[in-house]
């Protein structure tokens, strides 16, 4: 870096050295950086937990549905299960090669919040194959009027 220290004829330099301005503010950000409190906030939420497979729930190698009822009751395929057993079974299906599609129908008025936490589930299971059915049962097609 280089200095001057005026023209060589005597007179007074006329700009201001900079040099050392920049090295104080250098180190009063450092000093903010490090005196800076880390965010630690947490949000705490009740997760299922997974439990056992209960006895009367099959698992198909091909194709399972899962079903949310408008009383919002889980069922997979046909057999009434909670959100833990649901981890529990989504779990036990990845060993099951290829991976079987899980397909899932919420009921007219089923609870959107369960049907969200469900979702959640499937997808923290990282499900490949996933689908929605039973959505043609809420669309109706009618010719327009003239």
């Amino acid at each position: 870096m280089a200095m001057s220290g005026g023209k060589d004829d005597g007179s007074p330099m006329m700009e201001m050295n900079t040099t050392p301005l920049i090295d104080v503010m250098l180190v009063l950000l450092i000093m903010f950086i490090i005196t800076i409190p880390v965010a630690t906030h947490a949000v705490n939420i009740d997760l299922p937990q997974p439990t056992t497979v209960p006895n009367n729930v099959t698992i198909d190698p091909i194709k399972n549905k899962l079903v949310l009822t408008a009383t919002n009751q889980i069922l997979w395929n046909g057999a009434a299960i909670n959100e833990g057993q649901l981890v529990s079974i989504i779990a036990s299906t990845k060993g099951i090669n290829p991976e079987p599609e899980l397909q899932f129908q919420p009921e007219e008025y089923a609870s959107y919040e369960i049907a969200n936490r469900m979702m959640k589930i499937i997808t923290d299971a990282k499900v490949t194959k996933f689908g929605f059915v039973g959505n043609e049962n809420f669309a109706t097609f009618e010719k327009a009027a003239n």
